[in-house]
C-alpha cells in the first residue's frame, strides 16, 4: 500500500494520524459506493451515497460506515474482483488503525473535508494506493 500522496498535502490534518484515517475512510467507502453503482458517474445514485450527510458527519457514524463495510462488500462481491475486495478491506483497515491512533473524538469541519475530499476521488487515490502493487504484478 503506497500512502506517498500524504507527503505532497499541506494541510495540518492531513498530517496527523486521525486526519489520513479519516481520508482513506472516505476513499474506502467511495470506492464502496462506486461499487453499487453502473459507473462512476452515478454515485449520486448509490445507496451508501444517500445514506451519508456530507459536512454533518460525526465520529459515531463514520465507525458505523465503516463496521458495515465488510457487509457491504460480500453483498456487491459479484460486481467487484476478489483482489479488489480483498484491497478495500486492507484499506478500511489501515484507515481504522490510524483513527485509532488518532483518538479524536470528532470529526469537526476539518475531518468533515478531509473525509469527503477522499470520498470524492476515491477512485483517483485507490488506484494511487494500489499503484506500486499492480506494477509489481504485471
Amino acid at each position: 500500500m503506497n500512502l506517498s500522496f500524504f507527503d505532497g498535502f499541506q494541510d495540518e490534518y492531513l498530517q496527523k494520524p486521525q486526519g489520513r484515517g479519516v481520508f482513506l475512510a472516505g476513499v474506502a467507502l467511495g470506492c464502496m459506493a462506486a461499487c453499487q453503482v453502473e459507473n462512476e458517474s452515478k454515485i449520486k445514485d448509490a445507496p451508501l451515497f444517500k445514506q451519508i450527510q456530507f459536512g454533518r458527519l460525526d465520529m459515531k457514524n463514520l465507525r458505523r460506515f465503516l463496521a458495515r463495510l465488510p457487509q457491504l462488500e460480500a453483498a456487491y462481491a459479484e460486481a467487484v474482483n476478489n483482489r479488489k475486495l480483498y484491497q478495500l478491506s486492507f484499506l478500511a483497515a489501515e484507515a481504522d488503525r490510524l483513527m485509532l491512533e488518532g483518538g479524536a473524538k470528532e470529526l469537526g469541519v476539518d475531518g468533515n473535508f478531509a473525509f469527503t475530499a477522499g470520498f470524492g476521488n476515491a477512485i483517483r487515490y485507490y488506484w494511487q494506493i494500489f499503484k506500486k502493487e499492480d506494477k509489481e504484478e504485471q
